[in-house]
């Protein structure tokens, strides 16, 4: 059996994966994406103990207090390096909170969201106390450009990179389509950051250092210069009064350089994905893509098979991180909404895993992977 070796840094499972010398072959890059080295490292100097002014709060006066809030400064421009000019950065605990801040921000009436968003869109909205509206999607997963919008509509929710299936939507002429019908457009940009062109005429955008091999803990809100919303988190108006608390220089100067590393190895990042993609759906030929194959971050593999046990396979295959959807859904029992929104019945949704590969994933452990999932599919195969 084919033995893959961790981008984890090859930490074992358990113990009795340590005792079989087994370790963990990841790919559930959608769900987050490995630290950087260098992230890591622009960290360290800001969780100093009392012996260093790394700890210092970065909202005091004095001078290591300042040297926290400068950390944080350079972070926020490398960070907003990676969104379009004429806008600023709000960093937040998550892009959940993010998407939170932007929808509660503008106190909208009525919502026009994509039938695919994330759960931090589609539950928000519906908690906005907003009248929502559902965009539907076609049978590639992709939203029509020049949908209508309903008269009334004040605020529009379109991802740019599904997280489920990896479509990439049309979202410069979806913000022109909603500035046209008078609302605000909201992009949650959180599986595209970094790995294709920014979302160009959004209004707001969120992202999440997580999915960019920055740290947990830490996301952004990007707001259009000239926009006003109001805060969600109420205090002592740090973040330009838009969210009150203490910023961890840590995580900022983590995402900072998270983003700094994306936009100088975008282009090596992205050739390696594409082969990594290409060398899977060879080894997975005989299973069925879901989604558009084209319009699509080659990261994502979102694969069917007719009749499969998802939950067994998962079950047998504990040396292999993959999903079987939306992490903050993993669980739950009930299909994929994004699935059942392109069309599939309930029987192929739940027959479907999604494999998720990036900068640190080896091509011979996702060889390997490959290797593991189809003896094991078959195994499933010769025992129905």
């Amino acid at each position: 059996m084919p033995g893959g070796r961790s981008r984890l840094r090859g930490r074992p499972r358990d113990g009795a994966a340590a005792a079989e010398g087994n370790v963990l072959i990841y790919l559930d890059y959608q769900a987050t994406t490995p630290l950087a080295p260098e992230a890591l490292e622009a960290m360290l100097p800001w969780l100093g103990g009392p012996e260093g002014a790394g700890f210092a709060n970065p909202h005091s006066p004095y001078r290591a207090g300042r040297g926290a809030a400068a950390a944080i400064e350079v972070a926020r421009d490398r960070v907003a390096a990676l969104l379009p000019p004429g806008g600023r950065v709000i960093f937040t605990g998550s892009a959940t909170e993010a998407l939170n801040l932007a929808i509660f921000g503008v106190r909208p009436r009525q919502i026009a969201v994509s039938a695919i968003e994330h759960a931090a869109v589609l539950d928000t909205a519906r908690a906005s106390g907003a009248a929502v509206e559902v965009i539907p999607v076609d049978g590639e997963g992709l939203v029509d450009p020049h949908i209508s919008i309903a008269a009334g509509t004040d605020l529009v929710a379109v991802m740019q990179v599904n997280n489920e299936i990896g479509t990439i939507q049309p979202v410069a002429a979806l913000a022109e389509t909603a500035h046209q019908a008078g609302a605000l457009f909201l992009c949650d940009a959180v599986q595209g950051a970094g790995k294709i062109d920014p979302p160009q005429g959004a209004d707001m955008i969120a992202l999440s250092a997580h999915k960019l091999y920055g740290p947990k803990g830490i996301g952004a809100l990007w707001l259009r210069d000239g926009l006003e919303i109001a805060p969600l988190i109420h205090g002592g108006g740090q973040e330009q009064g838009l969210r009150s608390g203490t910023l961890s220089p840590a995580l900022c100067a983590g995402f900072g350089a998270a983003a700094a590393l994306a936009i100088a190895g975008r282009v090596a990042d992205a050739a390696h994905v594409e082969t990594l993609w290409t060398r899977a759906r060879a080894l997975l030929a005989d299973w069925t893509l879901n989604g558009s194959a084209e319009q699509r971050w080659h990261g994502n593999l979102n694969l069917r098979k007719p009749g499969l046990d998802v939950a067994r396979l998962m079950s047998e295959l504990r040396e292999v991180a993959f999903s079987a959807g939306s992490a903050c859904a993993s669980g739950s029992g009930r299909p994929s909404h994004v699935l059942r929104a392109i069309g599939l019945d309930d029987a192929s949704a739940k027959s479907s895993i999604r494999l998720g590969f990036g900068r640190y994933t080896e091509a011979s452990e996702l060889e390997d992977a490959c290797a593991l999932i189809t003896a094991a599919v078959a195994a499933q195969g010769a025992l129905t």
